[in-house]
């Protein structure tokens, strides 16, 4: 009979806690250790999707006080429409409305395949200032076949009832008009009520295929 050697070291039976129970060389075999630090929650996966909704409490999704830094990471999004934009917003109602105050800033680079055209530039109408509406993150995403976007937005303590809530995203676009668009936006989330739920959804169309995931990240 053939026996598996397991890598002690990275074997994890609690990676939602925050000090995990592996194997070790001893003699009893059991030692505490160390979970990874970022822990996937939840993926989504669109399929001519209107929305991707990630609610606290809501099939398996955790978006409370168990970490202090919540990762959303999504690939290869690819949009019905060409030139549309991924957006996002919160809500504090469970999912029942996503229309969260808040205020962002929103510069980017760009440049085309031709190398005839670059920029480092602030975008005035992609900014917010005390708006409910969705923010973009990731713009002018084409929807040829091998036309996509992808990026990550960080959530900052959303079950804070002290403070407003942070987020940063870094983004990437195959533009529509065929350039590389690399894009920072940061802001608030102005209310101090706990962020309970965040929707991503093109501003037209549906998201045809792509991944969401969800990550809850650990300070310590």
């Amino acid at each position: 009979m053939a026996l598996t050697k397991f890598n002690y070291n990275s074997f994890d039976v609690t990676p939602a806690a925050s000090k995990a129970l592996g194997f070790n060389s001893g003699a009893n075999g059991l030692t505490s250790i160390s979970s990874s630090s970022m822990v996937l929650i939840k993926t989504l996966t669109a399929s001519t999707s209107s929305t991707l909704s990630f609610v606290d409490g809501s099939s398996d999704v955790v978006l409370d006080n168990t970490y202090p830094i919540y990762r959303f990471v999504y690939t290869d999004i690819h949009p019905s429409g060409n030139g549309a934009h991924l957006t996002f917003n919160g809500s504090i109602d469970a999912g029942s409305n996503y229309n969260v105050t808040k205020t962002s800033s929103w510069f980017f680079s760009y440049q085309n395949e031709t190398a005839t055209q670059t920029a480092v530039t602030y975008s005035t109408h992609n900014d917010l200032a005390q708006s409910t509406a969705f923010q973009i993150t990731a713009s002018d995403i084409g929807n040829g076949n091998d036309e996509s976007g992808c990026g990550t937005l960080d959530l900052y303590n959303p079950s804070s009832t002290t403070f407003v809530k942070h987020f940063i995203s870094r983004a990437h676009s195959y533009n529509s008009n065929d350039y590389a668009n690399d894009i920072y936006i940061a802001g608030y989330f102005n209310d101090t009520n706990d962020i309970d739920a965040v929707q991503f959804k093109m501003n037209s169309g549906t998201i045809d295929a792509g991944t969401i995931k969800l990550y809850g990240i650990k300070d310590s």
